[in-house]
């Protein structure tokens, strides 16, 4: 065997890492409308389909923007939860390509990107979505706007709102909200009491509210 033969040949690597990095680089944000009460359905497809298909270096995370809820409960009681900021929809963040883009597409759910709709020249149906990017301070705007957020207090009344008094001296005055304080847990309404309108300030579990 001559010398020349003994003389490994050093393999051809691909730094595929380093490919990555620079399609991260280049990746921009997409929105995505879905299915109406399917964002998380999507999410999980998706996140299966990446894999699958093999294009992880070109989609790299799917975000469902969520801000942080508190529900007042009739007693009082307060639960903890997250809301959709944008219902209906789920943010991309990819290097857009035809594979990427039939990968995001044909998910199940997906109804189409958000885009400018470009005409057929050719061929039946609507014309073709050309998916549009967000951009840069839309993209801060969004996701400085659910991290940073106060949690939002949730209850089932509002100012215009029919109410029973439950208990207390007011027990089985009706009346209507016009005021009402989630941070509080407290609601002012005009009762009528002795024959005039009066604003009263009340518990939440002390009233119900009338259809």
């Amino acid at each position: 065997m001559s010398q020349e033969d003994e003389t490994p040949i050093e393999p051809v690597v691909l730094d595929v890492e380093r490919q990555i990095e620079q399609n991260m680089a280049k990746s921009r944000w997409y929105a995505v409308q879905v299915a109406s009460g399917c964002e998380k359905r999507v999410k999980s497809n998706l996140e299966q389909r990446i894999h699958t298909l093999n294009v992880a270096d070109r989609i790299f995370q799917i975000q469902i923007p969520q801000s942080a809820t508190i529900k007042v409960r009739k007693d009082g009681s307060r639960q903890h939860g997250e809301e959709k900021v944008f219902p209906g929809y789920v943010l991309v963040r990819m290097l857009m390509d035809d594979d990427a883009w039939q990968v995001v597409k044909n998910t199940p759910n997906v109804i189409n990107f958000v885009g400018a709709e470009q005409k057929r020249y050719s061929g039946r149906g609507r014309g073709h979505v050309r998916p549009v990017p967000l951009s840069p301070s839309e993209v801060d705007r969004i996701f400085k706007q659910v991290q940073g957020q106060e949690p939002v207090v949730k209850i089932d009344m509002e100012a215009g709102d029919k109410i029973l008094v439950l208990s207390g001296p007011f027990k089985d005055f009706a009346g209507e909200v016009i005021e009402v304080s989630p941070e509080r847990n407290k609601l002012k309404a005009l009762l009528s009491i002795f024959g005039r309108d009066t604003p009263v300030e009340l518990e939440f579990n002390q009233v119900e509210k009338q259809n």
